[in-house]
């Protein structure tokens, strides 16, 4: 079989293993740039070039490099539509949603927005300066804080990738500005522990989600003024969806769904989960696969068994903040259960994926294959290996998911 492995595949053979391999359900790749326009043309709300004056200065907030979103091809859709409300390009800034992911580069800008590179600018986390307050799930205040470029802009209009998130049930919408674009106190609230341990935090989960209400929240005090998301499944774009945040995510979370949703009631000695590009760059985001199939609406692991995941790891751990975060409190950990109870009375911003990862961890062992740093992985209490093959034990019940990160494993009704 194959496996995605950075921009190309590996082939794993595991002769001595009963292996079921975890299809999602046959879906029909669009045209992401004919999706845009579709959506575009039949907003949630009013189109864009009805919310935008002439005169106005528009931010557009896009995704970085962890999200394989079409960004060319969405902010040039923004860009029609704004011209048709007479913003000409010179009023036009976009910022690169990093978060505390690490800055792009001159040429994944180019790669990334076309002829529209030269308008970017990587978000720093530093500068955001604050906006204002929200009141969070038991009525405190959660102080928001927002890139400059994006905070004295007329108007706020995002791009998106609505795809499986381990925290916000779904990610797009409001969270490529208020995470991309925000500061650190968000973040700090939104994925502390406290946070991360209440009841609907769930992967695949949008209602009753009170990560997600945060962020919605979040993005009406940033004054998100329009969004133009896509959604996609292994077999690539399944379609866009515009307008206002909530209904945009609402809209692309019930397609992604059908579309990478797979029923089971068996359990696995072992899990091989596929990654790929881009997020198979770094350990930190690679590890998702692991704690998506752990930590997700059903768990179809024995207990004792293992996750193998192989990536390519040319980033090693990640070179952002958070990654380095994420580096330090497992490489300095004496055990999963240690780092775990530790980690529960709190930890800085970006460091969240230990914190998960430790979760796993405690009842599982994670095996990283295929690397190119693999002394990274063993210093983050993984197991390194060599192939896929290596990893398993022969004799084992092996469930491969080819596509973890846009796989829904749901328990069978049946």
């Amino acid at each position: 079989m194959q496996l995605p492995y950075g921009d190309t595949e590996i082939s794993v053979s595991l002769p001595d293993c009963d292996v079921t391999v975890a299809q999602p359900p046959e879906s029909e790749a669009v045209d992401s740039r004919e999706a845009a326009q579709r959506a575009m043309a039949d907003p949630h709300g009013p189109p864009l070039h009805e919310r935008v004056s002439a005169d106005d200065e528009v931010a557009i907030v896009v995704t970085d490099v962890t999200r394989a979103t079409p960004d060319d091809v969405l902010v040039g859709a923004l860009v029609a539509d704004l011209r048709e409300a007479g913003v000409e390009r010179d009023q036009i800034s976009i910022v690169v949603g990093l978060g505390l992911h690490r800055p792009m580069t001159d040429g994944e800008l180019r790669s990334a927005l076309g002829g529209y590179a030269d308008l970017a600018q990587n978000h720093d986390a530093e500068a955001a300066r604050s906006i204002g307050e929200i009141e969070g799930p038991d009525g405190e205040a959660v102080e928001i804080e927002l890139n400059p470029t994006v905070a004295d802009a007329d108007a706020v209009v995002s791009t998106g990738m609505v795809e499986p998130h381990q925290y916000a049930g779904f990610s797009g919408g409001a969270k490529t500005v208020a995470i991309g674009a925000g500061g650190e106190s968000l973040i700090r609230y939104t994925h502390g522990p406290d946070m991360l341990a209440r009841e609907g935090v769930l992967l695949g989960r949008v209602e009753g989600n009170p990560f997600r209400e945060t962020l919605d929240a979040a993005g009406d005090l940033v004054g998100l003024d329009f969004c133009l998301n896509v959604t996609h499944a292994p077999a690539g774009i399944l379609g866009a969806s515009a307008g206002d945040h909530r209904e945009v995510v609402r809209d692309l979370t019930e397609l992604c769904k059908r579309n990478i949703s797979i029923s089971t009631r068996n359990k696995y000695d072992a899990i091989v989960a596929g990654v790929g590009a881009p997020k198979d760059a770094n350990l930190y985001q690679a590890t998702r696969a692991a704690t998506y199939v752990a930590l997700g609406d059903y768990n179809p692991l024995k207990e004792g068994g293992r996750i193998v995941v192989p990536a390519r790891l040319q980033e090693g751990a990640g070179e952002g903040t958070g990654e380095q975060r994420f580096y330090d409190w497992l490489s300095e950990a004496a055990s999963a259960e240690d780092l775990y109870d530790e980690m529960r009375r709190g930890y800085e911003p970006g460091a969240q994926r230990a914190f998960v990862v430790a979760r796993v961890l405690r009842d599982y062992d994670v095996f990283v294959t295929n690397s190119e740093r693999p002394e990274v992985v063993e210093e983050c209490l993984m197991t390194a290996r060599g192939s896929v093959a290596d990893a398993v034990e022969p004799g084992s019940d092996v469930l491969v998911v080819p596509d973890a990160l846009d796989t829904l494993l749901v328990e069978s009704s049946d």
